[in-house]
C-alpha cells in the first residue's frame, strides 16, 4: 500500500476538446461536483489533501492533470494553449462526466483558468475560488510588455517566452529543479516587497544556479512526494506548462471583447508568505467579482495547499458549503 501522502484516486483519461485528459475522480456520484485546477510547475498530485478531505466531505472530487501536464496530452503547437482552450477542456471535461456545471479550485496558474472560466464558460460554473491568484482584469497593452517595463529583462515570465532554453534548465537535473521550486518561503511578502528593484527581479534561472544553501526557505515535502513530481516531469517534460506563458500575449488579444465581470460566488485565498503573488495585488477584486469572500493563510509560502492542508481544506469545505446547489 501507498504511504498515506501518496494516495491519489485512480486516473482513467477521459476525451475532451479535441484532447485527452488523466483524471482523478473521488467521492459519491450525487455530490456538488468539484473541479481541481493545478498550476506549473504542478501535475494533479497537488490536490492529493483536497481530494481526500472534500470526498469525505460529500463532494464530487474531479482533478485533471491539465493540458501539457502530466499524464495528459501536450499538442506541440504553441497556440494550442490559450485560456479559451482551455477552458474548453474543463467545459468538455464536464460534458464527458454528463455535468453542467461544477464549483472550480484553482492554485497559481490554474486560479488564472478559473477566472478565465467565470468569463469564457460562466455558465459551467456554480462558484470559483483561487489560491494564490488573483482576479486580474485585462491591462490595455499586451501584458508581456508589461512586465520587460515592470521588471527587469530577465524576468521568469520574459525569460519562458522563448522556447528552448527554459526546458532544457528545467530538465538537466529534475531533482534539483524541485528542490528548488517546492520550498517554503523564509520571508514575507511584505518584507520582500521592500528589497531594491535588482533583488526581487524574480530571474528565476539566475537564482537556480546559486549554490542550494543560498535559495531560502527549505523543502516542506517528504522526499517521497518530491519524487512523484520529479519522475512525471522526467516522463513528460516541461513545454506544455511551459506554453501556457507563451500565450499570454495571445490571450490577451483575443479576449478584447470580454467584460470583466464575474458574477459567480467567488473566494480569494491568500498566503502571507508568497512573494510572487502577493495579498496586497488582491485588492479591488470586488470591483469585477462582487460576491468575492476571502480568506488568508498567514504561514504558507506560494505552494498553500500543500503547505497548509488542513486549514486549506477547512475553508474550502466551509466555503463550498455556502454554494447552491441548483
Amino acid at each position: 500500500m501507498p504511504a498515506p501522502l501518496l494516495e491519489m484516486p485512480p486516473a482513467r483519461r477521459i476525451a475532451t476538446n479535441g484532447i485527452t485528459l488523466s483524471v482523478h475522480e473521488a467521492g459519491p456520484k450525487d455530490g456538488l461536483p468539484v473541479v481541481f485546477s493545478h498550476g506549473w510547475p504542478e501535475i494533479a498530485f497537488s490536490w492529493r489533501h483536497q481530494i481526500k478531505a472534500l470526498a469525505a466531505a460529500g463532494y464530487r472530487v474531479i482533478a485533471p492533470d491539465q493540458r501539457g501536464f502530466g499524464a495528459s496530452d501536450a499538442p506541440a503547437p504553441v497556440e494550442a494553449y490559450d485560456a479559451f482552450a482551455l477552458t474548453a477542456d474543463l467545459a468538455g471535461l464536464l460534458d464527458a462526466l454528463g455535468l453542467k456545471k461544477a464549483a472550480f479550485i484553482g492554485h497559481d496558474w490554474g486560479g488564472a483558468l478559473v477566472w478565465y472560466m467565470g468569463l469564457l464558460q460562466p455558465d459551467r460554473v456554480i462558484g470559483i475560488a483561487s489560491l494564490n491568484t488573483p482576479f486580474a482584469p485585462r491591462p490595455p497593452a499586451d501584458p508581456i510588455e508589461l512586465y520587460k517595463k515592470i521588471y527587469v529583462e530577465d524576468f521568469y515570465i520574459v525569460w519562458f517566452q522563448t522556447p528552448g532554453e527554459p526546458e532544457a534548465l528545467w530538465e538537466k537535473d529534475v531533482d534539483r529543479t524541485f528542490r528548488f521550486f517546492l520550498r517554503s518561503s523564509d520571508t514575507t511578502a511584505e518584507a520582500f516587497a521592500e528589497l531594491p528593484k535588482e533583488r526581487k527581479s524574480l530571474a528565476l534561472q539566475k537564482a537556480f544556479a546559486a549554490p542550494e544553501e543560498r535559495w531560502g526557505g527549505g523543502p516542506f515535502l517528504s522526499p517521497a512526494e518530491m519524487k512523484v513530481f520529479a519522475d512525471t516531469y522526467r516522463a513528460s517534460g516541461f513545454r506544455g506548462g511551459l506554453n501556457w506563458y507563451r500565450n499570454i500575449t495571445r490571450t490577451w488579444k483575443l479576449t478584447d471583447h470580454v467584460r470583466q465581470h464575474i458574477p459567480h460566488p467567488g473566494l480569494m485565498v491568500t498566503a502571507g508568505r508568497d512573494v510572487v503573488l502577493t495579498p496586497k495585488m488582491t485588492e479591488g477584486m470586488e470591483t469585477y467579482i462582487p460576491k468575492l469572500a476571502r480568506a488568508h493563510v498567514e504561514d504558507s509560502g506560494h505552494w498553500t495547499q500543500q503547505e497548509a492542508p488542513e486549514t486549506v481544506n477547512r475553508i474550502l469545505i466551509d466555503w463550498l458549503a455556502t454554494l447552491p446547489r441548483g
